[in-house]
Parts: structure tokens; C-alpha cells; sequence
């Protein structure tokens, strides 16, 4: 058995191999910094001090702790889909734990994660995704540049299906053929530094090209790469992304809650209506299986259940 560093040391040294090994991304890495935070602090509270003292009951313990709420603290319960993620990075812990030869068993193997309860994507229809880009302007200030650069990012959200890190992670040099008669195309890079090629229709290379000669200049103030700029000239954050859709959304007088992720499933959802092979779907959203892209699946045939039931004469 080797070495007995502290869990803080243990679970630094595993975080430092996401980066390196595996390429997750900020988000993906301060969220597992969360969970296994309070992992440590569970360990510790039970008298743990390093992953070599831990057995399967601590980590079944802590599902369970998780799952639970404390009315002393106020503490609430985790939801399973939390839970389940929780429970990755513990597991990824002690995987890595043992095939670094840290701990001799991997005490977290047997610990299934919670199967969350299946929520179908809510896909915003063709006519009010149209009204929320044609509404999209500056959050920031009511200026021009503000107004092309968040029309630009809606534009773009909607056509390539791109996930919020993918859009703000952008450089200029991802985009290709924006002024070609059939369009264009931009790189994404998705999960674990993945890149994909995704077509752009006219709508959003003009709304882009737009941006690009009217507004970015005005924003550059600092130089360099980023394709979508704040006022001071920085790379746009994922905080003034979601304040863009939320005002969009609202100034469209949609009443359901809508994210940037809300353009990704509207995206594979309108796809799929329109007659896309699902294998093309999984390929331009990034999926490595086409297990996760089925989900849309399940909205379209809720939508032509919807359609039959009124408009078929024997439906009722």
C-alpha cells in the first residue's frame, strides 16, 4: 500500500489529473471540487483522515447524507440528479486512488449512484425561438455593439446547438465561410477537448459577420482572440450569457424558463421534426453516444401524439 497523504493531498492530486490527463473542463472540475470537498469533510467528521481508511459503509454513508436533510442546519436534501453526480466524482476518486496505487481496494466500486428520474428537454417552438433572437439586445447598455453581439450569439446558440462553454470559449478563428452563398461553419470543442465541424445557415453567418465589422471592434479594447467580447473588452462570461437569454425571453413574453441550454434542445428538437437522421443529431451536438441524443426522440413522438390527438377525426 502506498503513501498516507491527506485526503485534501489525495483529491488535489486527483483534480490535477482531470486537467492534465483528462482536459474537463472549468466547470466540470469546480463542481467536483465541490462535491469532494464535502466528501472530505464527511470523512473527516467520521475520523477518516486518508482514502486507505476508507471502506464501502463510508461511502454508502455518504450517499445516504447527501440524499438526507438536516433540519438543524437547514441543510436540504440532494436531488437524485446531484446526488448521482456527487457520487461520480467520489468514485472517479478512488479509481484513480487505486490505479495510482494509493489505496490497495477501491472502497467506492460497489456504490451505485442514483438513477435520476428522466425529464424530457423542453424545446421552445420554432416561431418563439425566432421572436427571442429577434428580441435579443444589450444587457449591458442599450448600445449598438451590445445589441449585434447578443443577436450574434443567439443567432449562433440556435443554429450549431452549441453548449454555453462551447459559445463563450469561441475565437475568431473557429468561424469559416461566413460570407459563402450556402453558409458557413464554426469548430466547437465539447467534453474533454472533442472538436466538431457544425454548419451555419445564412441567418446566423449574417448576424455573426454583422457583429464582427460593426460591433467587436468597438469591444476589443484589450486585443486578443475571443470571438464574444463584454464591455471592457474581456472574453464574455457565462453569467452575462444567461442574462442575454433570460432578457430575450422575457422581452418575447415567453412565461417558461429559458437557458442558453434551452437553444440546444430546441436545436436536435427541430432537427429531428424536420426529418434528421438521429446519427446526424448525435454528430452535431457533440455526443459520444447516441443514447443521450434518444431523448429527443421522446419529444417528437409527444409532439405527433399532440398533433394526431387534435387533428386526426377518429382521435377522440
Amino acid at each position: 500500500m502506498a503513501g498516507t497523504a491527506s485526503i485534501h493531498a489525495q483529491i488535489s492530486g486527483y483534480l490535477d489529473h482531470l486537467v492534465v490527463e483528462k482536459g474537463s473542463s472549468p466547470h466540470t472540475l469546480a463542481a467536483y471540487r465541490r462535491d469532494l470537498d464535502r466528501y472530505r469533510r464527511y470523512l473527516e467528521a467520521a475520523g477518516v483522515t486518508d482514502l486507505t481508511g476508507v471502506s464501502e459503509a463510508h461511502v454508502e454513508g455518504f450517499r445516504a447524507d447527501l440524499a438526507t436533510a438536516d433540519p438543524d442546519t437547514g441543510r436540504k436534501a440532494l436531488a437524485a440528479s446531484s446526488v448521482a453526480r456527487a457520487l461520480a466524482a467520489v468514485r472517479g476518486l478512488h479509481r484513480f486512488a487505486t490505479r495510482d496505487g494509493v489505496t490497495d481496494v477501491d472502497a467506492a466500486s460497489a456504490v451505485s449512484p442514483p438513477t435520476p428520474p428522466k425529464r424530457l428537454p423542453k424545446a421552445v417552438p420554432v416561431d418563439r425561438m425566432i421572436a427571442m433572437i429577434e428580441a435579443a439586445g444589450g444587457t449591458e447598455t442599450d448600445t449598438e455593439p451590445a445589441r449585434l453581439r447578443d443577436r450574434a450569439m443567439l443567432e449562433l446558440l440556435y443554429a450549431s446547438g452549441a453548449r454555453a462553454a462551447e459559445l463563450i470559449s469561441l475565437d475568431v478563428d473557429d468561424l469559416d465561410g461566413l460570407d459563402r452563398p450556402e453558409g458557413g461553419s464554426v469548430i466547437l470543442r465539447g467534453k474533454g477537448g472533442k472538436e466538431r465541424v457544425v454548419p451555419l445557415g445564412r441567418p446566423a453567418c449574417e448576424a455573426v459577420g454583422a457583429y464582427l465589422v460593426r460591433a467587436r471592434p468597438a469591444l476589443a479594447v484589450k486585443g486578443g482572440p475571443a470571438l464574444f467580447l463584454n464591455a471592457r473588452g474581456g472574453r464574455l462570461s457565462r453569467q452575462t450569457l444567461w442574462n442575454v437569454v433570460t432578457v430575450a425571453a422575457r422581452r418575447a413574453g415567453l412565461t417558461q424558463e429559458v437557458s442558453p441550454h434551452t437553444f440546444r434542445h430546441s436545436f436536435a428538437t427541430h432537427l429531428l421534426d424536420g426529418g434528421a437522421d438521429i446519427r446526424v443529431v448525435q454528430e452535431l451536438l457533440g455526443h459520444a453516444s447516441v443514447t443521450t441524443t434518444q431523448v429527443y426522440t421522446l419529444v417528437t413522438v409527444d409532439t405527433l401524439r399532440e398533433v394526431w390527438a387534435e387533428c386526426h377525426p377518429r382521435a377522440r
